[in-house]
């Protein structure tokens, strides 16, 4: 009968839609930058699960959960994956998406709201770990310190290391094999997409109209 406690664990299970996500997007788009992005998360979750089985520290109410994967709760896991994620995706809009049109009011606005949407489901689904008693509040502010921080690093390594190296990993045999394309050259991907779609559209209902006279 608690509908915020329903509400808050469904909120919980962020990092999993997260995860289908990226999947989804890296079969479907087959882009370097996305395929680091999920790199990066799992690297997140490697450094998280070495942090927590150096310091060892027990869940609030170990008792109250059984089903969970590993006794240990500092740092939480889900405040760092989902601070991890909410930190990367601000800094690539911010940082990595360049204005190319008109349309600047607009494309601020977009993304700033889609910036507040962000930390607010890391907000909620940090404050879900500590309402369902899985962590504490130091657990939950730890991981998402952490999370934050690797965000920015791991950013940081990708724009400075990997992304002069994507041109050449797709130019691998096996990258135009797989179609793995590198579009870190384009600062708006979107915009980009919308008008070379556009553009073919148009130019392919031009050829069609030109046959059917």
């Amino acid at each position: 009968g608690d509908f915020s406690g329903q509400l808050l664990a469904y909120l919980s299970l962020g990092p999993i839609f997260i995860i289908v996500g990226f999947v989804t997007l890296i079969i479907f788009k087959r882009e370097l930058h996305t395929i680091s992005f999920l790199g990066g998360l799992a690297f997140n979750e490697g450094v998280n699960w070495l942090i927590k089985n150096v310091i060892r520290e027990p869940r609030p109410c170990e008792e109250a959960h059984s089903t969970v994967t590993t006794k240990y709760g500092m740092p939480s896991s889900h405040s760092q994956f989902m601070w991890f994620f909410s930190v990367y995706s601000f800094l690539f809009l911010y940082l990595r998406m360049h204005q190319t049109n008109n349309a600047r009011f607009l494309d601020l606005l977009w993304r700033h709201v889609l910036s507040i949407c962000l930390v607010t489901v890391a907000l909620l689904v940090s404050y879900s770990r500590v309402y369902l008693l899985y962590h504490t509040w130091s657990q939950v502010l730890y991981g998402g310190v952490a999370g934050s921080v690797m965000a920015i690093a791991w950013f940081a390594f990708t724009q400075e290391i990997l992304t002069p190296l994507f041109p050449r990993i797709a130019a691998w045999p096996i990258s135009e094999f797989f179609l793995i394309r590198d579009t870190s050259l384009i600062p708006n991907i979107l915009w980009f997409e919308y008008t070379v779609t556009r553009a073919e559209a148009r130019n392919r209902q031009r050829k069609l109209g030109t046959k059917l006279q």
